[in-house]
């Protein structure tokens, strides 16, 4: 269901800087890239610490919302490690690079759920399906929050500070739907190590939203 993150990391070296140093965005870039797959590899690791003796179901809001947060997620890491790679400001690019590694291990996480939970990783169910308000949420195949081609086209043709600031507000963005998400399973959900990593990612992604909103003031970009 997640869709693969391609990685370019035949990369010309930034500009030279004032002071004449060039930063090491090469070698910064690969660290990224292995960061992102060490961090699915923990993932991993972690979902098979969740008890089986109570398996969700395959219509379960824990199915649904592993199912649809690993997609969720997914582009949420394509931004971020174009964040880390085209970003001009040094906290997007900072910001970028904990998004991609932080949400990869969790796509690590929820794919190994479902595989302990003997389900499909994608299911039959419709987009948002688990949730109450679910099929309201979905706006023409994309889930609360998400970009759609065109705007993931122009995040990928900008530069500089304007791609700074379309980071910002799209991130922004993805972070508030995705939120909703969370607190649907919250809300939704009986399994207690569903319910504690859901609670973790609500709060790492508030933390971050923090960050993103006083990222995107400071660059005097419209909220």
């Amino acid at each position: 269901m997640t869709a693969p993150v391609t990685m370019d990391t035949d990369l010309d070296e930034a500009p030279a800087t004032e002071g004449g140093r060039r930063p090491a965005r090469r070698f910064g870039l690969l660290a990224v890239a292995v960061a992102v797959v060490v961090g699915l590899l923990l993932g991993y690791a972690g979902g098979l610490l969740t008890p089986t003796f109570t398996r969700p179901g395959d219509n379960s809001p824990e199915a649904g919302f592993a199912r649809d947060m690993s997609t969720h997620h997914a582009q949420a890491v394509e931004m971020g490690l174009m964040a880390f790679q085209q970003g001009q400001d040094p906290e997007v690019r900072q910001i970028g690079g904990d998004i991609a590694t932080g949400q990869q291990g969790e796509i690590g996480t929820m794919q190994t759920w479902l595989r302990s939970w003997h389900l499909d990783p994608t299911g039959d169910q419709p987009p948002m399906a688990w949730m109450p308000d679910g099929a309201g949420l979905v706006t023409n195949g994309l889930m609360p929050g998400m970009a759609t081609p065109d705007e993931m086209a122009k995040l990928r043709a900008a530069h500089g500070h304007d791609f700074d600031v379309l980071f910002l507000q799209m991130m922004i963005k993805h972070h508030l739907g995705g939120i909703h998400m969370i607190q649907g399973v919250l809300d939704e959900g009986h399994d207690q190590d569903v319910l504690a990593v859901a609670q973790v990612m609500k709060n790492t992604q508030q933390t971050d939203l923090t960050n993103l909103q006083a990222a995107l003031k400071r660059l005097g970009g419209a909220a």
